[in-house]
């Protein structure tokens, strides 16, 4: 719903009803994730995607009548031999899209939900997808310090807290089932969390020309990035225009201070491209400390070597060295900054989804690796 969430909010002001499509859950190669939206706004027009294509005229089509009937449906696309090019997924994936009409009477917290986004505050809508006609579209909004809301049950409103704010944390979007009174081990219930957490975070060491582009690449990717130097004639704001801050700092006390205030967590990604041993010994000291999504060195070869000496010198396990990727990002053949910040955006998604970075001509299995069941 993020993608959307502007126009959503601007008609739901404005007091009108919108037909909206999430994907609630995927099986195979699906093109997007669980939480893809669609919206068919009031005028009819179509904003977002749930399946870049296959579906969106079947769903489209879903939310006008829910609009017109009040009521919410869940619907599974699949590909079918009749009519796989009209409403099935030629891709061969499955979605359970989720279609429901949204309204300042059906979801009242949207506004608060908008601003809590806005502000990069933690929180978590969860709504019954699938239960009787009684329970059908109850929503509960989960805050870290508050919950506003219902699913039906006090009962059920409390265990479903605890997950979700367990999901939040983790940045999770995905169905849970329960039973009608919370009970863990049921499932007449399929409750749908969509997590809104803020944004990951990278962190780019070394204000040269590659730290600019990698910081375009990584604020294109949605990660919120700050750019670290402890020169201060390099680390300015005007260097790095794409950068969400520009920190004059030595990199290893800059790091220890974020880990200390609760400022890293496991979907931060590092990128050290300083290649100064007295700048990347002591930051990848603490870095390979950490339990955090990627640490990436840049180097050569041989800068690499003599840098994994110096560090086992400074003690660190070959465990700890295993986390390193070094020298930095896949061979892509990448020679200007640009191109070596794609290698090094490559790699980071390939690690987050565990791709393999071969060619997708001549491999076989689902694309989508991390959406098969």
């Amino acid at each position: 719903m993020r993608d959307v969430l502007a126009d959503l909010v601007g008609w739901w002001e404005a007091g009108e009803t919108v037909g909206m499509g999430t994907v609630v859950a995927t099986w195979r190669s699906a093109p997007r994730p669980a939480g893809a939206s669609m919206l068919v706004g009031p005028d009819g027009t179509a904003v977002g995607s749930v399946s870049g294509g296959c579906v969106e005229g079947a769903v489209y089509e879903e939310a006008k009548d829910v609009v017109a009937q009040g009521t919410p449906t869940l619907e599974r696309y699949g590909v079918s031999d009749d009519d796989a090019f009209a409403v099935g997924l030629t891709c061969g994936g499955i979605l359970d899209v989720y279609v429901e009409p949204i309204s300042r009477e059906t979801f009242p917290e949207l506004g608060e939900v908008a601003e809590s986004v806005a502000a990069h505050e933690p929180v978590a809508t969860v709504t019954v997808v699938r239960g009787p006609e009684d329970r059908l579209g109850h929503r509960l909004v989960v805050w870290e310090d508050r919950t506003s809301g219902t699913l039906g049950s006090r009962r059920l409103d409390d265990a479903v807290t605890d997950d979700a704010r367990g999901m939040l944390a983790a940045g999770r979007t995905a169905t849970m089932t329960y039973g009608h009174d919370g009970e863990r081990r049921g499932d007449e219930l399929t409750l749908f969390v969509s997590s809104f957490a803020p944004p990951a975070r990278m962190v780019v060491f070394g204000a040269i020309d590659f730290a600019a582009a990698v910081a375009r690449v990584g604020a294109f990717l949605g990660y919120r990035v700050t750019v670290c130097d402890a020169r201060p004639v390099f680390a300015t704001a005007r260097r790095f225009p794409d950068a969400h801050e520009v920190v004059v700092e030595w990199p290893h006390s800059y790091l220890q201070a974020e880990v200390d205030a609760g400022r890293i967590d496991a979907r931060t990604v590092l990128c050290v491209l300083t290649h100064d041993p007295k700048f990347d010994v002591p930051l990848l000291e603490v870095a390979l400390d950490l339990d955090v999504a990627y640490v990436g060195a840049m180097g050569s070869r041989r800068t690499h070597d003599e840098r994994l000496e110096r560090l086992r010198e400074a003690g660190l396990t070959d465990d700890q060295l295993a986390k390193l990727s070094s020298p930095i990002g896949l061979d892509l053949g990448a020679r200007t900054p640009e191109e070596t910040a794609i290698s090094i955006a490559a790699e980071i998604i390939a690690g987050r989804w565990g791709g393999s970075g071969e060619r997708l001509t001549g491999a076989s299995g689902p694309i989508h690796a991390s959406a098969d069941r």
